[in-house]
């Protein structure tokens, strides 16, 4: 094979590969999440300080609390970044959207762990009570909240942003609702600020109740309220962004209209396997084996599924239907 042949080898062979780059990444919500990292690693300090100067669990519940979100939050913002740096890498055969699933799995593995902590603690503290400085772990605890406020707000502005910063997609939603579509990286370090907010509210409550009516047991009961809100957030997230590592999504919206799609066709095919999974927010691959007639070939599958946008990546093998009495084919 000579220079020239080379070349043009070269070239069939470029114009026949494509992009696997099937997510645009989420640059606002990495920025957000960067700045909401700081904000929450400089509270945990102050709190968790001020939860040992001042005697209280609710006020040492948030602040533990608190020290995994600073850890998740800059999880979800590595995450954004090695996703973003490693996007054209070849090793990742349908791209590096799963490296923001994985971040936000693991997050739900932190708040889970976070919450067995705050049922601990706050068993020790009702077991053996001990005098709570009210007023200053009140005014630390409000503080709290505030970070936690402005975090949310920041998170919330960045998936908001991205969410409908791309209105021309089709998506078919019936069935699974938003959380199928969106960011989940950005959606565990939201859901990490607002479990935070929510400890911050139940240790002011807490707070609050001993210094008006003595009731310094509220402050550990607090916290196990504080625990249980935890753990059902981070079971929610925990099982979602496992369907995704996993590719447990065949009973998605866009499964059955593959199903549709095929089975209304002009030509009869028998669909004989379909294999699903998602590539990005909202978007899926596909295997589809058909069985059918000369009339029926991989161009013409394509055509009939790739009406649904949220296809993005669809692999076809076209089978003749094995004449009577036969159980064998040829592919196309």
């Amino acid at each position: 094979m000579n220079a020239t042949q080379s070349l043009q080898q070269a070239a069939q062979t470029s114009a026949r590969q494509h992009s696997h780059v099937f997510d645009e990444g989420n640059p606002l919500g990495e920025r957000n999440a960067k700045l909401a990292a700081l904000l929450t690693l400089a509270m945990m300090a102050l709190e968790i300080g001020a939860g040992y100067c001042y005697n209280s669990m609710a006020l040492l519940a948030d602040g533990w609390h608190m020290s995994s979100h600073a850890l998740a939050l800059g999880l979800s913002a590595a995450a954004y970044v090695a996703a973003r740096r490693l996007s054209r890498d070849s090793r990742f055969a349908f791209g590096t959207w799963k490296i923001e699933v994985l971040a936000g799995y693991t997050s739900a593995i932190f708040l889970l762990l976070v919450a067995c902590l705050m049922v601990f603690q706050s068993v020790e503290r009702l077991l053996s009570p001990s005098a709570i400085h009210y007023e200053q772990a009140i005014g630390v605890a409000v503080l709290g909240l505030l970070v936690n406020l402005a975090c949310a707000w920041l998170l919330k502005d960045g998936h908001h942003h991205h969410e409908h910063g791309h209105g021309h997609n089709h998506h078919h939603e019936h069935g699974h609702g938003h959380a199928d579509h969106g960011d989940l990286n950005l959606r565990s370090a939201y859901l990490h600020v607002v479990a935070d907010a929510a400890t911050s509210v139940l240790a002011i409550l807490a707070l609050s109740g001993g210094i008006l009516w003595g009731l310094g047991w509220l402050d550990p009961v607090m916290g196990l309220a504080g625990a249980v809100l935890v753990a059902v957030w981070a079971w929610g997230l925990l099982r979602e962004s496992a369907r995704v590592l996993l590719d447990a999504e065949m009973d998605a919206p866009v499964t059955e209209e593959i199903r549709e799609a095929i089975a209304q066709g002009p030509y009869r095919a028998e669909l004989t396997d379909l294999h699903v999974w998602r590539v990005g927010k909202g978007k899926y691959a596909s295997i589809i084996a058909v069985e059918g007639g000369p009339d029926i070939s991989s161009d013409y599958i394509r055509q009939l599924v790739c009406i649904h946008e949220e296809l993005v990546h669809v692999s076809v093998e076209v089978n003749a239907q094995p004449p009577t009495g036969s159980m064998h084919g040829f592919s196309r």
